[in-house]
C-alpha cells in the first residue's frame, strides 16, 4: 500500500466537490534502472525513482486530468481541488465504501533489481560481448543493455473500487555491427518479461549475442532488394509489429470513438481470410505486455479481436466505453501518473495456423521472405504503414535464395489484412515498447509466419 485508504477517500470526495460524474485516483511508486555496455566496457548506469498521483474526472464525456508529485495529504487534496474547479455543478461524495479488488496476477518475482550486484550485471554483458565477437572479426561493435523496473500502482475511484499491483519488468537487448569493405550492417536480439531479476538466470545471452552477429554478418554482403509488387512471407515474432501498428491502433477506442479509424462501424464484418484470428491478451503468464489489472483498476482479460476473419471486438477503456457503448476490455493503460489512461494494446498477436514455414514458402513460390522486421511509421487514422525489413531473402521456386538488404513493406493495415492467405504454425511473441496518447508502455507483438498474396516492397529500382 502506497497511500492509506482514508486519504484516498478524502481525495475522491474533494475531486467530486465540483459535481463530476466520476473521480479516480491513480498512485504510482516506480524504481527503474538501465545498465549499458558498449565495446567491452560499461557505458552508462541510470537509475531513478518516480512517485506521484494522477486525478481524473469525468463530466459526461469530458475528461479533467491533474497530476502531482506531492503525495502528502495537502498535495493530494490541492490537486483534487484544482481538478474539481474545472467543473461547475452540484457537489457529490463517494457513494460506496471502497472494497479491495480481487484479481489474478500474471507475474512472478523472486529477485528485485537491487538484489543483483552491478558487477554481476556487468559480467553478464561481458559474456554477450565476447560471444558476439566470436562469430567473426568483422564484428566491429557490440552493445548491450540490462533494463529493470518495479512499478507499484494503487487505484481508487468513486464507484468504490480499490486495487493495487506490483509489476516487475526485466529486459535484455544486445546489438552488433558488422563492417566489411566500407559497408556496415547491424543486427539485434532482445527478450523481456513481466518477471523479477531472476529472468536473467536462465537467459542464454551467448545465443542471443550470436544471433545479433549472425544478422549483421548476413546482411553486410546482401544484395539490395528490388522495388516490386509481389507476395511476401512475413516470419514470426516481431513480424507481428505490422498488425500491431497498422491494425491494432485502429481497433483502440481512442481512435474508434472519435471516428478516426478505418475500422469504425465494422463489427461483425468479414475483413480477412478465415485463417486469420487476432487476439489482444493481457493474461499470458510473465509476458512483457501482461498486467493483472489495467491502469483504471480493471482486471485484464483475453480479447478476441478478429475470429476467422470476422471483426469481433475493439480494445476498450472506460471512457471509450462511455462514448461507444462497448464493454471495457481491461485495456486502459498509461506510461506513468503524468498521463491519463487510454485504450491500449497488451500482448497482441495473430493466432497460429496449420502450415509450416516451408509449406508457406512453397505456396508463395516466388517472392520475398522477410525473416526479421525493423522499425517504421504508421498513420493511425488510415492504417497506412512503411516498415523496414531487417533481414530478407529472395525466394525462387519455394526455396530461400540470396539475402536482400534495404527492403521495406508499404501498405495499409486493412488492405494487408485482407491479403493474408495462409498462416503458419511457428508461433512466437516478441517484446517492444508502444507509444501513443498515454505515453510509452510495454507491449508484446507476435504471430506465426504468414503469407501475404501481394504487397508493395520498397527497394532499389532495377535497371
Amino acid at each position: 500500500m502506497i497511500i492509506q485508504n482514508s486519504l484516498l477517500e478524502k481525495t475522491i470526495d474533494q475531486a467530486l466537490s465540483g459535481g463530476a460524474d466520476f473521480a479516480e485516483v491513480f498512485i504510482e511508486d516506480t524504481y527503474s534502472s538501465a545498465l549499458g555496455f558498449i565495446d567491452q566496457k560499461p557505458d552508462e548506469l541510470n537509475f531513478g525513482k518516480k512517485k506521484g498521483a494522477g486525478i481524473r474526472l469525468f463530466y459526461g464525456t469530458e475528461i479533467i486530468y491533474v497530476s502531482t508529485s506531492d503525495l502528502t495529504e495537502d498535495g493530494l487534496l490541492t490537486a483534487a481541488a484544482t481538478a474539481s474547479q474545472a467543473i461547475k455543478g452540484t457537489s457529490k461524495t463517494l457513494k460506496d465504501p471502497m472494497k479491495n479488488l480481487s484479481y489474478t496476477p500474471y507475474s512472478t518475482c523472486k529477485l528485485l533489481p537491487w538484489d543483483l550486484q552491478t558487477a554481476q550485471k556487468i559480467e553478464f554483458l561481458k559474456r554477450a560481448d565476447k560471444a558476439a565477437r566470436s562469430m567473426h572479426s568483422d564484428i566491429t561493435q557490440v552493445s548491450g543493455t540490462v533494463l529493470e523496473k518495479v512499478q507499484k500502482v494503487q487505484i481508487a475511484n468513486s464507484l468504490g473500487l480499490l486495487a493495487q499491483e506490483q509489476r516487475n519488468y526485466s529486459r535484455f537487448v544486445v546489438s552488433a555491427i558488422a563492417e566489411r569493405g566500407g559497408e556496415k550492417q547491424s543486427g539485434m536480439s532482445k527478450l523481456g518479461a513481466l518477471r523479477g531479476s531472476e529472468f536473467y538466470d536462465n537467459l542464454d545471452v551467448e545465443a542471443m549475442a550470436k544471433e545479433a552477429s549472425r544478422q549483421a554478418l548476413t546482411m553486410v554482403d546482401a544484395a539490395f532488394a528490388p522495388a516490386a509488387e509481389c507476395p511476401v512471407v512475413l516470419d514470426n515474432g516481431f513480424g507481428g509489429v505490422i498488425f500491431h501498428e497498422a491494425c491494432g491502433h485502429g481497433l483502440e477506442t481512442t481512435s474508434v470513438a472519435n471516428g478516426a479509424s478505418v475500422f469504425c462501424d465494422k463489427l461483425g464484418e468479414k475483413l480477412a481470410h478465415e485463417c486469420v484470428t487476432a487476439v489482444d491478451d493481457g493474461t499470458i503468464e510473465n509476458k512483457w505486455g501482461s498486467i493483472g489489472i489495467d491502469d483504471e483498476g480493471m482486471p485484464t482479460k483475453k480479447t478476441v479481436l478478429i475470429e476467422k476473419g470476422v471483426l469481433k471486438s475493439y480494445i476498450v477503456d472506460q471512457m471509450g466505453a462511455k462514448k461507444t457503448g462497448y464493454t471495457p476490455t481491461g485495456s486502459g493503460r498509461r506510461q506513468d501518473y503524468t498521463y491519463a489512461p487510454a485504450s491500449r494494446m497488451r500482448n497482441t498477436y495473430i493466432a497460429p495456423g496449420e502450415d509450416s514455414l516451408e509449406q508457406l514458402l512453397k505456396k508463395m513460390d516466388n517472392g520475398i521472405y522477410c525473416k526479421k522486421m525493423g522499425g517504421g511509421s504508421v498513420n493511425p487514422g488510415t492504417g497506412a504503414y512503411n516498415f523496414s525489413v531487417q533481414e530478407a531473402y529472395k525466394v525462387e521456386g519455394g526455396e530461400i535464395k540470396q539475402p536482400l538488404k534495404g527492403a521495406s513493406l508499404i501498405g495499409t493495415g486493412i488492405e494487408t489484412l485482407g491479403r493474408i492467405t495462409a498462416v503458419g504454425n511457428n508461433f512466437e511473441l516478441d517484446c517492444g515498447m508502444c507509444g501513443s496518447v498515454s505515453g510509452s508502455i510495454p507491449t508484446t507483438v507476435g504471430q506465426p509466419a504468414i503469407l501475404i498474396s501481394n504487397i508493395t516492397v520498397g527497394g532499389r529500382a532495377q535497371k
